[in-house]
């Protein structure tokens, strides 16, 4: 899993990125050097940015930047898929999902078809665990009347194409909630619109298979560490 959250960048950062992302696209093959001189800034300088953003090195972060472009590699059996899920299981997003969740009293579920279905289990979980007000709700203008402040704004989507979710986080922002997409496969298009993204795996279900068809497998064991994460939480408090 790998928590991308732009909207924690400052103004150098963002730069950076936004530098990074738009040479990715017409330049193969980046070196660290040659990201340094589009940037204007030493190479140490982009090391710093790589490791901040939470990449291991430079090579981790642009292989991520040039993932777009990369062709789509269907996955091997499903069992196998979540194997690899689990092998690779970054606790630091739990965490990080935690305490984002943790901060709001309203939180909104968002999500179509069977997404959706995964945000109302969510949100049963959520409801026996916590005092928060859980709302799921599948049409956008529902959303928009919900937003404040004060809100939570989590989306679920397995691929992120079935429909864009632009409109409804540009909503959430000049509404000042806080908001962050959940996504089961690897698609960095979306960072092109969204500024704080989860991609709980690095991997694609087979193309072939209709968006309502795909395994939300993986949302289920996401949703799950979650919740044991709130559980052990709450046993600490009350202990």
């Amino acid at each position: 899993m790998l928590n991308i959250d732009t909207s924690k960048f400052n103004e150098l950062e963002a730069a950076i990125h936004s530098a990074v992302m738009a040479a990715a696209k017409t330049r193969r093959h980046l070196k660290i050097t040659e990201t340094a001189s589009i940037c204007g800034v030493s190479p140490s300088k982009i090391s710093k940015f790589v490791k901040k953003t939470g990449f291991r090195n430079y090579k981790d972060y642009i292989g991520f930047i040039y993932g777009k472009k990369r062709a789509v590699k269907e996955s091997t059996e499903e069992l196998e898929r979540i194997k690899k899920f689990l092998n690779a299981f970054d606790m630091n997003v739990i965490d990080k999902f935690f305490a984002l969740l943790t901060r709001y009293d309203k939180v909104i579920l968002f999500g179509y078809g069977p997404s959706f279905l995964c945000a109302e289990y969510f949100e049963y979980k959520l409801k026996i665990i916590t005092q928060k007000l859980i709302i799921t709700v599948n049409e956008e203008n529902t959303v928009k009347t919900l937003l404040n402040k004060d809100s939570l704004l989590v989306m679920f989507s397995t691929t992120g194409k079935f429909r864009s979710f632009s409109d409804i986080c540009a909503h959430a922002r000049e509404k000042e909630a806080a908001c962050v997409l959940i996504v089961e496969e690897y698609n960095t298009d979306l960072l092109d619109d969204h500024d704080n993204v989860i991609f709980l795996t690095n991997s694609f279900q087979k193309n072939g298979l209709l968006p309502y068809e795909k395994s939300r497998a993986i949302f289920f064991i996401f949703i799950e560490v979650v919740m044991q994460r709130l559980i052990d939480a709450r046993a600490a408090k009350d202990s």
